[in-house]
């Protein structure tokens, strides 16, 4: 909902930030923002410097270049798949700096990381472009200042031009002091604003002589526009933009059922801070409101038969039932939520509600679906078969465990949103500002209507509901790109009447509304729409699937090529002309969770790169642990399948190499535990090319090279080589192998005592020289031989103590993890050695492509 921008350059080995600015240009709510950061290495050796910026998830990255030593090294804006190439090739060439990725709540990170040489000076320039949402009456641009040292040139500049003139606007900053107060300049007459922010050095600083900067915090500017009309038509070049907000209207009567996720996995804090957040709500409902409550966790349990009014006495009556919620079972979502529906269609059927109100439907979870229909897709499919469109559903997920995907494609499909509320200490702060943006229905059924023959592109023109505070934005192209003038008919249900509206305009109005402003840039209203038409089409294509989904890519890829916007079919490449080092940069916008922008350079001339050398293992009951050098770190999974079951481990059809284990059993089930314990008993390591195949148990080894087979035990010493194959066995440790001089393999030998009631002896795998085998590698291990980067959040105690939980960013998830540790056994096959690592639960769920059932295959080869 707001504008965000975050800039913060930090200061490594002594390089000075002489200069930074952010520059910002409104024009009709869509903003066009360019940051310059200006640094200079004063020193005598080279020295590295980083520059962050925290971007809107809403934002479009626009453009993107870097100047070192007078040269300017642009960004280009390619399909994904075409990006990563150029990408690559470049970086074959020369070394890249690592690749720095964050993601908050609002915003994403974009950082890029640079070694400036001795005397030099570097200029970091980015651009993005957002269109400004109106909420609670205001439009907010929000800024996050965090230098991190004293800047001599540090400079705030934000420019408002709003044709129908400005009615307020304000600014402050968490770290304003009385001092500062006066440093911010505010001025807006008619149509123009401006806000500048421009502190001295001394201004900056935290004491006197302190060299600490005093500049860390939030800088908010917010501004709302006159409204004489309802709505606002502008025309320019062939284009169109149509701002709607009526004010002055009564408020519509609302139905609202809360759907309450009881699970055990709500217990403690968030069932606290859901209690917490439903008692200030009920403090906020208006008596002609009706309102229920419905709790789902094993069971689905309602506070009434159907729905109240909010009465005094029944309010007092809800407060009661709100503070005994408490939790149990598991997470029976989807007969919680049809319940929902099923009450709503009775209390309009049977007119227990006012024929003209709006229902809508809040559901809050933190879990997944395991009672009655769990699957997702049937789920979606039951819901919006039962709302038939005539209710909004608002989905929101609490915490990192949540399918949020799920979530979010079940509200759109029903005319509602997902939104994720973080598990921090304002979490019943976030559920009772989500239920005020949606608390204050004005209109329901808004349609606005457009000539059909004459309007080609047109965004989003009906909406269930228009909330005071809010405003309602459509774009189109005319078909005739001559044509000047438009006319608009707006309808809607409000709380005593119909809303019908009539508005025109032409280009000629337009232009003279504008003609008093200097900084318009350029085709604003054609790069809004275009912005507005891209972000409606990714929302309609997170549901899409099959040809729908295909079209809609199409068309999103076709729009952010032509108007140069990253968005998550496409990326910015940045490269040095071919008479520099080869060295480049890309940049990625992902989709919810992790949104990036990315680019590193390096001045290291000469240094071949080549990906990280990957380490990527199992062993044990089976434990997978993948080696993240730039992290200095690693992460591990458990599989958990019944013996008997082959799971892919590694699958190149390039060189032909796949890998294969096989689970066993211990030698009985135990009965003090729900699931059997299972390892890797056997492998089966082929290379199809050389019609070769090798299987390893923990009794022998057996190679098998077209129609000849040769066979060892592991009492044996041996060292075999042979056309296409090295093998080489220690005596009763491990196997070392390797296939066509690609991959090599150490296999280690775990023995357990002859008489162990329970364990047999299994064996462990462990991969050298990954990269040797094809990009298209995958299987549960093969697909961490790629790059993989991730990142660690809000590290807070766990269920035990010794191992903290976070959250882990990776693969535009968010996942809940426990630092802990694995045994690597290639030099310790007794003991091992202890590594290490973030344990991501539930199979590798999140980590994984697809799901671990995928993996399973039918035999060995």
């Amino acid at each position: 909902i707001s504008f965000f921008s975050f800039f913060n350059l930090q200061v490594v080995n002594g390089i000075e930030i002489y200069s930074m600015k952010i520059d910002s240009k409104v024009t009709s709510r869509f903003a066009r923002n360019v940051i310059t950061s200006r640094a200079v290495n004063r020193g005598n050796v080279h020295k590295e410097v980083f520059f962050d910026v925290e971007l809107p998830k809403t934002a479009f990255i626009t453009n993107f270049s870097m100047t070192i030593d007078g040269v300017t090294y642009p960004g280009n804006i390619k399909e994904k798949e075409a990006a990563k190439q150029e990408y690559e090739k470049a970086v074959s060439k020369g070394q890249t700096a690592g690749l720095v990725k964050a993601s908050g709540r609002k915003t994403e990170k974009f950082t890029v990381s640079v070694n400036i040489a001795a005397a030099s000076k570097v200029t970091f320039e980015l651009t993005y472009e957002e269109l400004l949402k109106r909420q609670f009456g205001k439009y907010e641009m929000f800024i996050k200042v965090k230098p991190k040292q004293l800047v001599k040139d540090f400079e705030i500049d934000v420019s408002i031009f709003e044709p129908q003139g400005i009615t307020e606007l304000e600014a402050e900053g968490t770290f304003i002091t009385n001092d500062l107060q006066n440093v911010i300049k505010k001025t807006f007459s008619d149509k123009k604003g401006h806000i500048s922010f421009k502190p001295t050095l001394d201004q900056q600083r935290t004491c006197a002589n302190c060299s600490q900067s005093l500049l860390d915090g939030d800088f908010t500017v917010k501004y709302d526009v006159k409204r004489t009309t309802p709505d606002n038509l502008q025309i320019v070049n062939g284009y169109f933009v149509h701002f709607f907000a009526p004010t002055n209207l009564p408020q519509l009567p609302k139905n609202i059922i809360f759907v309450i996720d009881i699970s055990g996995s709500m217990s403690g804090r968030e069932i606290e801070q859901t209690r917490e957040a439903l008692l200030k709500i009920l403090d906020d409902i208006r008596d002609d409101d009706f309102l229920n409550f419905i709790l789902f966790g094993s069971d689905v349990h309602t506070w009434k038969e159907k729905l109240i009014r909010a009465t005094p006495e029944n309010l007092d009556e809800a407060r009661k039932f709100v503070r005994g919620i408490d939790t149990e079972g598991m997470t029976n979502l989807y007969g919680g939520i049809m319940k929902g529906i099923e009450m709503l269609n009775a209390a309009h059927e049977e007119n227990v509600v006012p024929k003209r109100s709006a229902s809508i439907i809040i559901m809050l979870t933190d879990g997944q679906p395991n009672v009655g229909i769990s699957d997702t897709q049937d789920i979606r499919a039951h819901v919006k078969k039962a709302t038939e469109g005539k209710y909004p559903l608002y989905n929101l997920g609490f915490g990192y465990g949540v399918d949020y995907g799920f979530l979010e494609k079940m509200a759109l499909e029903n005319k509602g949103l997902a939104r994720r509320i973080y598990p921090d200490s304002d979490s019943a702060l976030q559920l009772q500002g989500f239920y005020d943006e949606v608390s204050n229905p004005m209109l329901m059924d808004v349609e606005l209507h457009y000539p059909e023959n004459e309007i080609a592109g047109l965004t989003k023109n009906s909406f269930k509901h228009f909330y005071d505070g809010s405003e309602i934005v459509v774009a189109g192209r005319f078909v005739d790109i001559n044509q000047n003038s438009l006319t608009v008919d707006v309808k809607g249900e409000g709380a005593n009447d119909a809303l019908s509206f009539t508005t025109q305009q032409d280009a000629e109005q337009t232009a003279k509304a504008f003609q008093e402003q200097e900084y318009i840039f350029g085709d604003y209203i054609e790069r809004l729409w275009a912005y507005l038409t891209i972000e409606q089409l990714l929302e309609k294509r997170t549901a899409a699937t099959g040809e729908e989904k295909e079209n809609l890519t199409a068309e999103v890829l076709d729009l952010s090529l032509k108007y140069k916007f990253v968005t998550p079919l496409t990326s910015m490449v940045v490269t040095k002309p071919e008479d520099y080092d080869n060295q480049a940069g890309i940049a990625d916008k992902m989709t919810e969770g992790i949104d990036i922008f990315s680019f590193a350079l390096s001045k290291k001339p000469n240094v071949p790169l080549m990906y990280p050398k990957r380490k990527a293992l199992f062993d044990g009951d089976p434990h997978f642990i993948i080696s993240v050098p730039q992290k200095e770190d690693a992460i591990c999974f458990n599989i958990n399948e019944k013996p008997g079951d082959v799971l892919s481990l590694i699958n190149d059809p390039v060189t032909g190499i796949t890998v294969n284990g096989e689970l066993i059993g211990d030698k009985r089930a135990n009965s003090d535990t729900k699931t059997q314990n299972t390892y890797f008993g056997k492998l089966g390591i082929a290379n199809k090319h050389l019609n070769l195949k090798v299987t390893v148990t923990s009794e022998k080894i057996t190679i098998q090279n077209g129609n000849e087979k040769t066979a060892f035990t592991w009492l044996d010493s041996v060292t075999l080589q042979q056309e296409g194959l090295t093998l080489i066995i220690n005596r009763e440790k491990n196997l070392v192998l390797s296939m066509g001089g690609g991959a090599s393999f150490v296999i280690v030998l775990h023995q357990v005592w002859k008489k162990h009631p329970l364990q047999q002896d299994f064996l462990g795998l462990y991969t050298l020289k990954s990269h040797k085998l094809s990009e298209q590698t995958h299987g549960l291990l093969g697909q961490f031989f790629h790059p993989i980067d991730f990142t660690i959040l809000e590290i807070h105690p766990g269920s035990d103590p010794k191992k903290p939980d976070a959250t882990m960013i990776i693969k535009n998830k968010e996942l809940t993890v426990t630092r802990g540790w694995q045994k690597d056994y290639r030099k310790d096959p007794k003991h091992g050695v202890d590594i290490p690592c973030w344990f991501v639960h539930n199979n590798g769920a999140g980590l994984i492509d697809g799901v671990h059932t995928d993996y399973i295959v039918s035999s060995l080869f």
